[in-house]
C-alpha cells in the first residue's frame, strides 16, 4: 500500500495568528469553496506539483519547536485541509506522538456526516487535533450559497460535531459590508454558537482587497469590486454581538 502524500501550497514557519503562541502553518492546496472576498484564489486548484509524505511535512515542522514554547504547535490550513483528510490525520498522529498541539484551519466544505467511512476517517484525525478553527462565513443558507457556492448546512454540523466530541474550537467569521454585517444574522449567529459548548474565542475578520490581485492576475473576475473594508463601527458592532475579542 503507498504511503499518503499531500500537496503543500506553502509553509510559515512563524505564523501568530492561525492558533495559540507561535505556529508553523502548513498551507494545502485544493478548495471546492469560491468565497467572493478569498485573498488565496491560487489555492484553488488542487495542484500535484508539491508532493510531501507526513513524515517529511512534520519532520520540516518540528525543527521549528523551539519557538514553540509551552504554547505554540502545528497549525495546517489551506486550501482546504479536509480535502487531503489522511494526511492531515497522519501529520497530527506524529505530531501527537510528540506532544505538539495541533490546529485545524477549516472551512468545513468537505464534511460528509452521511458518509460512514468518510466520518471513520475524521473521526480518527479528531483523535490527535487539539484545535479546530473553524470559518462561519454566513449563517443564512440562501446568502452562503451565493457567496461561496455551496450550502452551510453541513458546516453547521460539524461545528455541532466538533463541540459534541469536546474538542476546542475557535470560530472567524469575516466582515463584508453588506453582505456579513446585517444585525440579524449576526445575532442568528452568535445563538447558533450558543449551543456550542467547546468555542474558546470568537473572531470578526475585517474584509481586505489585498488578494484582488491575485484575481487579476488569474484572469477570474472579481465579484466584490467597489466594496470596501467594514468600517470601525462595523467592526465593534459585530464583535460586540457575536462576543468576539
Amino acid at each position: 500500500m503507498s504511503e499518503t502524500l499531500g500537496y503543500i501550497h506553502s509553509v510559515e514557519t512563524f505564523g501568530l495568528v492561525d492558533g495559540p503562541g507561535v505556529r508553523y502553518i502548513i498551507f494545502l492546496q485544493g478548495c471546492a469553496m469560491r468565497c467572493q472576498y478569498c485573498h488565496n484564489p491560487e489555492t484553488w486548484a488542487f495542484t500535484k506539483d508539491t508532493a510531501s509524505t507526513p513524515q517529511e511535512a512534520f519532520t520540516a515542522a518540528y525543527r521549528y519547536r523551539n519557538y514553540w514554547r509551552g504554547n505554540g504547535g502545528l497549525t495546517i490550513s489551506g486550501g482546504e485541509p479536509l480535502l487531503q483528510l489522511d494526511f492531515v490525520s497522519e501529520v497530527f498522529r506524529l505530531a501527537r506522538a510528540k506532544k505538539v498541539q495541533t490546529a485545524l484551519d477549516t472551512s468545513a466544505q468537505p464534511f460528509a456526516p452521511d458518509n460512514a467511512e468518510w466520518m471513520a476517517r475524521f473521526d480518527r484525525l479528531l483523535e490527535n487535533t487539539d484545535l479546530v478553527i473553524l470559518d462561519l462565513k454566513e449563517i443564512d443558507d440562501e446568502k452562503h450559497k451565493k457567496l461561496t457556492g455551496h450550502s452551510n448546512k453541513n458546516i453547521l454540523a460539524m461545528a455541532q460535531y466538533v463541540a459534541a466530541r469536546g474538542v476546542d474550537l475557535w470560530i472567524r467569521h469575516v466582515l463584508v459590508p453588506g453582505i456579513t454585517t446585517e444585525e440579524d444574522e449576526l445575532h442568528r449567529l452568535r445563538s447558533f454558537l450558543d449551543t456550542l459548548k467547546t468555542v474558546e474565542r470568537v473572531e470578526v475578520l475585517p474584509y481586505h482587497t489585498l488578494g484582488v490581485f491575485k484575481w487579476k492576475e488569474l484572469g477570474i473576475p472579481y465579484q466584490l469590486e467597489g466594496v470596501d473594508p467594514p468600517t470601525k463601527e462595523q467592526i465593534d458592532r459585530a464583535k460586540e454581538i457575536l462576543g468576539a475579542l
